[in-house]
C-alpha cells in the first residue's frame, strides 16, 4: 500500500482536540493535535512533534492538521505504526484525586512557566475555578470546575483573564457554549456577590 493510495481523514476532536485520524470505515491510525503553536502525532509509536506550520497562510491551523495526518497515514502505510482504539487516542476526563502539580506534564519546568502558573492558579482561586491538572498555557484547553454552578469542561487560560490588569468580565465566568456548557452560570448578579475581586 502507497501513500498516493492510502485515503484517510480527520475524525471528531476530543476536549483536548486531538484530532484521530481514520482510513477505511473506522479504522484509527493514530491522532493529531495543536500544543501551543506546534503540531504533534500520537500514534502506536508515542507522541512526534511536527513542529510549527507556515505562518502567513489562510486555514493554517485545518491545513496543518490535514499535513499532520498525512504524516500519521505515510508511516502507517509504511509499516512503521500499527492501528489503535478510538480510546488509545482520546484524552480521558481528568479525576481529581489528590492536590493539582502547578505544571502540565508537557510544560517545562522553567522559571518563567513556574512563576506564570502560580499568578494564573492563583487567579483560579479568587475567581472560583477548580482545576484538574497543572497549567497546560494560554492557548491550550484546561479541564476546569465552576465552583459556582458545578459545571465541568475544558477552558482556555486566554479566554479567562482579564485584559490590560482588568479583572475578567462577569461574562467569562459563564461556562462555554461551545463544550455543551449551560449559558451564564449562576447570573452576572450572583458572580458579582460570589466573587469577592468584584466587589472591591
Amino acid at each position: 500500500m502507497t501513500t498516493t493510495t492510502l485515503a484517510y481523514r480527520l475524525g471528531e476532536p476530543d476536549w483536548e482536540q486531538r484530532y484521530p485520524v481514520l482510513i477505511g470505515a473506522d479504522t484509527v491510525i493514530g491522532a493529531v493535535f495543536r500544543w501551543h503553536r506546534d503540531w504533534l502525532t500520537l500514534t502506536s509509536d508515542g507522541e512526534n512533534n511536527l513542529g510549527r506550520p507556515e505562518k502567513g497562510r489562510r486555514g493554517v491551523p485545518k491545513a496543518a492538521a490535514l499535513a499532520a495526518a498525512g504524516q500519521v497515514a505515510t508511516e502507517y502505510a509504511a509499516g512503521r505504526i500499527t492501528s489503535m482504539t478510538l480510546a488509545d487516542v482520546t484524552a480521558a476526563v481528568p479525576v481529581l484525586d489528590g492536590p493539582v502539580p502547578l505544571l502540565h506534564p508537557r510544560m517545562p519546568q522553567s522559571p518563567r512557566n513556574v512563576e506564570a502558573a502560580e499568578k494564573v492558579m492563583a487567579a483560579l482561586v479568587l475567581h472560583r475555578w477548580k482545576p484538574y491538572t497543572g497549567f497546560p498555557g494560554s492557548d491550550n484547553p484546561w479541564w476546569q470546575e465552576c465552583e459556582l454552578c458545578g459545571w465541568q469542561g475544558p477552558r482556555y487560560w486566554s479566554h479567562q483573564r482579564g485584559r490590560n490588569g482588568e479583572l475578567p468580565s462577569t461574562h467569562r465566568h459563564s461556562a462555554s457554549k461551545e463544550f455543551g456548557a449551560p449559558a451564564g452560570c449562576v447570573g452576572d448578579a450572583k458572580v458579582r456577590e460570589l466573587i469577592a475581586a468584584y466587589g472591591q
